[in-house]
């Protein structure tokens, strides 16, 4: 049997991993890897998490197994921090899952359980693993424009225009904020009129939100998907703490569905419970639990809010750094987007023969769309990178 199995190929970013820790090149820059990254290029542990963490090692009694939907009060918790009470308890239903990738994983499998001829509309750029899964299951898929690579902004026109062919029960998958690969997001005017246009062809949003309080802050992140939230019927939300809680290798994440009424709100919890039972039965905990402990705890979350700002910051920072530092260097706005977009990614704007440049040239790695990822420079590597871009041509 495993003599029929062909090789897959490889994951580009793992492979871009592999090929900077072979690079000997001490002055190498990797802009990668889609990680949070301190000066000293450490993805640190939060305060918040350790003290969690050592409250949990002195408390828990149990290693038993969760519910299949994960403990309610992490459900609750992560509602709370996702939607502020703008939809009513009585109709979201929710699950823990392996991560925002294990979330975004459900969602696709609840949607053909509910409607198998739905079409999927991802952005064009999105993140890989979207059209990979939707690929692998065999479902329908379709792209709506979004990103105007002259401009480096959204193409908010041809979007709209997309989506105005998207039919009742198809589902639109958006970035809540921090568009990855571009970092180019939505205004919130932008999204009342995407609201105008989901409530006009009846297809249903589904939001991935994984870096919710790295953009403009946790309120200002999450401020679209709550307006679509409190407007639409029906909604799926995948959400990551891979990110904002720094807990990456807990595999923390959670898919909400919003229900259309409360007397539906059972049979979604249901169908969410039996997709968990069929693919990983019950989630994992540990980050989950250390997630509920900040969230409910009036002064674990003040350490971790204050942190997760300073981690904001630090991309702002450095985003404004590096946009000025490319202005003079080239007597030009050219680059000014980078300073607008929010994040830890931006595309650049390069082409595949200038990204070879800058790795074989400079060892400067970044995705061959030239996705770089903000967050993997500091205070000594911003000169370097722009003079790098400024010599590749860019």
């Amino acid at each position: 049997m495993l003599n029929a199995l062909h090789a897959q190929p490889q994951d580009k970013i793992l492979q871009l991993i592999q090929m900077f820790k072979d690079d000997p090149r001490d002055t190498k820059i990797d802009l990668g890897v889609g990680v949070y990254k301190d000066a000293t290029g450490l993805t640190p542990v939060m305060r918040a998490v350790k003290a969690a963490e050592k409250q949990l090692w002195e408390s828990e009694k149990t290693k038993t197994y969760t519910g299949l939907a994960g403990e309610p009060a992490y459900a609750e918790a992560m509602q709370t921090l996702l939607l502020a009470g703008v939809v009513p308890a009585d109709r979201l239903a929710a699950v823990a899952t392996p991560g925002g990738t294990g979330a975004i994983r459900q969602a696709l499998e609840l949607i053909q359980l509910a409607s198998p001829d739905a079409t999927v509309w991802l952005s064009n750029p999105t993140w890989p693993n979207h059209p990979s899964i939707i690929k692998y299951l065999g479902m329908k898929m379709a792209e709506y424009r979004y990103f105007d690579a002259e401009r480096r902004g959204v193409d908010f026109d041809g979007m709209m225009a997309d989506l105005a062919s998207a039919k009742p029960g198809d589902v639109v998958l958006l970035h809540a904020c921090c568009h990855n690969p571009t970092g180019a997001n939505l205004t919130l005017p932008q999204w009342a009129a995407v609201a105008d246009m989901l409530e006009k062809t009846g297809a249903i949003p589904f939001v991935d939100i994984a870096y919710q309080g790295f953009g403009d802050g946790l309120e200002e992140d999450a401020a679209g998907m709550r307006l679509l939230a409190s407007r639409l019927p029906e909604m799926l939300i995948a959400a990551s703490c891979s990110k904002n809680f720094g807990i990456y290798r807990e595999r923390t994440g959670i898919l909400i569905a919003i229900a259309p009424n409360a007397d539906m709100r059972a049979v979604v919890q249901g169908n969410l419970a039996f997709l968990n039972r069929q693919n990983f039965s019950f989630p994992p905990d540990h980050g989950a639990r250390l997630v509920t402990m900040i969230l409910t705890d009036p002064a674990l979350r003040a350490e971790w809010q204050a942190e997760l700002e300073d981690v904001r910051q630090n991309m702002l920072t450095l985003r404004e750094s590096l946009a000025a530092e490319l202005r003079r260097l080239s007597g030009s706005d050219r680059f000014g987007f980078l300073a607008q977009h929010r994040g830890m990614f931006s595309r650049l704007g390069a082409t595949p023969e200038q990204v070879e440049t800058l790795r074989r040239d400079h060892g400067i790695y970044m995705v061959g769309d030239s996705r770089m990822n903000i967050a993997g420079l500091n205070a000594r590597t911003v000169p370097i990178l722009a003079r790098a871009i400024i010599d590749a041509g860019v």
